[in-house]
């Protein structure tokens, strides 16, 4: 089988720099060239560029160690690990309420990402949803609960940049109707996927705010078949419940 060759070789060299700053930070160029076995020369026009964008800072020794913007990034990522393990607890208790296919996810570039999936004890249909995934935000029950928390400004922004593309026949795709859908989830605090990105499945999600700022979201998934209005009341009461729980918690 033929392997493709890595793009941008530089970019594979700059990436050992960084991991053996990251297991010895504040270290002279010297010391960097010798141990990523690069040449001084290529070690400081790499490091001159990772200084450049945040990701190395020189001290006034001339010694270098990770940047801020690295730590940022490491920072988001600790954020998503916290909210899953605060959030653990109460979803596997909505779950004891209700034996369906549950997804946490967060908000990033436009689109929600699934960092936790838990799947039901007796399962009946199997979804395509996977942690790792995203989905659009006008489409997705978790999607459209975040959308919901937009300002005005901000939903015109985002469809603007986002074409309505359907991927069932029940998608919206018309910006009007989204609107509507929007102002209602953000009256009752929970947001519908009806079929919209796969057939046969309705969700039901609701966001998740921390000091006003969009910390993530979270959506029971089920056969829709199974979906009765009693059923329905039940789920939406007991996600505003643990939505109430989560954000106490966070």
């Amino acid at each position: 089988m033929m392997t493709q060759k890595p793009y941008g070789t530089v970019l594979l060299k700059a990436a050992t720099i960084l991991d053996y700053l990251a297991e010895a930070p504040s270290k002279p160029l010297q010391e960097i060239s010798e141990a990523t076995k690069l040449t001084p020369s290529t070690a400081l026009k790499i490091l001159e560029t990772l200084q450049m964008i945040g990701y190395v800072k020189r001290d006034k020794e001339k010694n270098y160690r990770l940047g801020s913007k690295l730590i940022k990034y490491a920072n988001q990522n600790i954020q998503e690990l916290d909210l899953v393990e605060i959030s653990l607890p109460y979803l596997e208790a909505l779950q004891k309420t209700a034996d369906e296919t549950i997804h946490l996810g967060v908000l990033t570039a436009n689109e929600i990402l699934y960092v936790n999936k838990l799947e039901p004890q007796n399962q009946t249909i199997r979804m395509s949803s996977k942690v790792g995934i995203t989905r659009p935000l006008y489409s997705s029950a978790m999607g459209k609960a975040v959308l919901a928390e937009f300002d005005a400004p901000q939903v015109e922004e985002y469809l603007a940049a986002t074409p309505l593309t359907a991927y069932t026949e029940n998608t919206i795709t018309n910006q009007l109707k989204l609107k509507k859908e929007l102002e209602q989830a953000k009256a009752n605090q929970v947001a519908f996927d009806d079929e919209e990105m796969e057939q046969e499945i309705y969700c039901i999600g609701a966001s998740l705010i921390k000091d006003q700022e969009i910390v993530g979201a979270f959506s029971i998934s089920l056969p829709k078949y199974r979906l009765t209005p009693e059923y329905k009341t039940t789920l939406i009461d007991a996600i505003i419940a643990t939505k109430q729980q989560i954000e106490q918690a966070l």
